[in-house]
């Protein structure tokens, strides 16, 4: 019975962060001062700081991160996208700051963006 109890209480204090997929067209790239890029899709409240083109992406509640050379690739699909309007089926969200549906996002939230197809 302690260990039960014991194994309860461990994996009830983890903490296990969101995903969320999210589709649509790209409506807003941006570049904040710290370095950070932001994305808001069509189908989202705010926009979402998703990488940093300088340095490796890491965000609390995932294991995955973005290296800056992957940031800079997936920034330019992502401005052909824009230009284009092209639709963007599919983009997973991971970590602690991902909200239950893609039009909560709070402002300034951080995530990882762990996969997108278009």
């Amino acid at each position: 019975m302690y260990k039960f109890l014991l194994f309860s209480f461990f994996f009830s204090s983890l903490s296990f962060g969101g995903t969320i997929q999210c589709g649509g067209t790209v409506e807003k790239l941006g570049l904040h001062a710290s370095d950070k890029i932001l994305l808001k899709l069509s189908s989202m409240n705010h926009p979402v700081f998703i990488c940093n083109p300088n340095e490796e992406w890491n965000v609390s509640g995932t294991a995955q991160t973005t290296g800056a050379q992957t940031c800079k690739l997936m920034l330019s699909m992502l401005m052909h996208a824009k230009a284009t309007n092209t639709y963007i089926g599919s983009v997973y969200f991971d970590g602690d700051e991902v909200p239950e549906s893609c039009d909560s996002w709070g402002f300034w939230k951080n995530a990882n963006v762990r996969y997108f197809l278009y």
